[in-house]
């Protein structure tokens, strides 16, 4: 659909996801290549916005599948609709049919309820186009099914021993997210293209701020950013990132601020800090001195 890395990056931009030249670079090439986007950084750094800005741009549908501890073939791929094949065999019965036929018409696609990694293999069968499948935080899950998520990687192909192998007609584009709470083994990674996505610098979360939120004053635009990357340089346990930038930017506007004061900012830093711990750490280092030093970075 791409003929240029540029083409890619005004595509992106054309959808208010403003992105730096390597990561559009890697985007393109995972496009182009067809291999998988594995996308690592810090929580609210733009990650899961990569796949649903890719599924917009490309027009079709987005599979999500959220992982999580404990996360299982069953929930991830495919299960059996014990329920109503329940029912089907008791009106089976009821009709007297024999055991053959009873066991015959049990195990059919009718019965089968697809989860989202068999939606996207399936999907291009029905649309005759590929899904954008993201696989959210995969360092949520545990390394068995990151070692079952190789396999179907490979050929995207799943194999129902009651129906035979399905396989996808165009391999679905892949977006894999992780916040590093733990390292994802170097076998996925290999089949991947990799990028480590960085907190923004000021100018590009500014310009991430004005496009998300075009009714802001440009003083407050500016003052916001500023104090959001004077809090990045602090010991916190949790950094806000551009996702906490851009809710405080519409919880300001909403209140009718024009620009910032150390009173709002009391009034509203849990919209920017979600752990108490931090919240007490910024208070103990003065909100009116980062106010300071956030105001002379957003005037030079």
């Amino acid at each position: 659909m791409f003929d240029s890395i540029e083409a890619v990056q005004q595509a992106l931009a054309s959808r208010d996801y403003i992105a730096e030249r390597s990561l559009v670079t890697a985007i393109y090439l995972s496009l182009r290549l067809n291999k998988p986007l594995f996308l690592e950084g810090e929580a609210g750094v733009g990650k899961t916005e990569v796949a649903k800005v890719l599924a917009s741009i490309l027009d079709t549908q987005l599979i999500r599948l959220q992982c999580y501890e404990g996360l299982d073939v069953s929930a991830a791929l495919y299960e059996w609709n014990y329920a109503q094949q329940l029912l089907h065999l008791r009106m089976l019965e009821a009709s007297g049919a024999s055991r053959d036929e009873m066991s015959k018409n049990l195990f059919t696609r009718e019965f089968l309820q697809a989860r989202p990694l068999l939606q996207a293999v399936e999907a291009s069968q029905h649309t005759g186009q590929p899904p954008v499948l993201l696989i959210d935080e995969l360092d949520r899950a545990d390394e068995e099914f990151e070692a079952f998520l190789l396999e179907l990687l490979s050929d995207f192909q799943v194999t129902i021993p009651e129906l035979g192998t399905i396989t996808a007609a165009h391999p679905p584009v892949v977006v894999i997210t992780s916040n590093r709470t733990r390292e994802i083994h170097d076998a996925l990674k290999r089949r991947c293209l990799y990028f480590w996505i960085e907190y923004p610098n000021f100018q590009k979360e500014l310009a991430i701020v004005q496009r998300k939120a075009p009714e802001v004053e440009p003083l407050l635009a500016r003052q916001v950013t500023a104090f959001i990357q004077e809090l990045r340089q602090m010991e916190l346990f949790k950094s806000p990132g551009v996702a906490e930038t851009i809710d405080w930017t519409a919880a300001l506007v909403a209140l009718d601020q024009r620009e910032l004061s150390p009173e709002i900012i009391g009034d509203t830093v849990g919209v920017i800090l979600k752990y108490q711990d931090d919240i007490e750490t910024v208070n103990r280092s003065s909100i009116p001195a980062l106010l300071d030093r956030a105001k002379l970075r957003a005037d030079s």
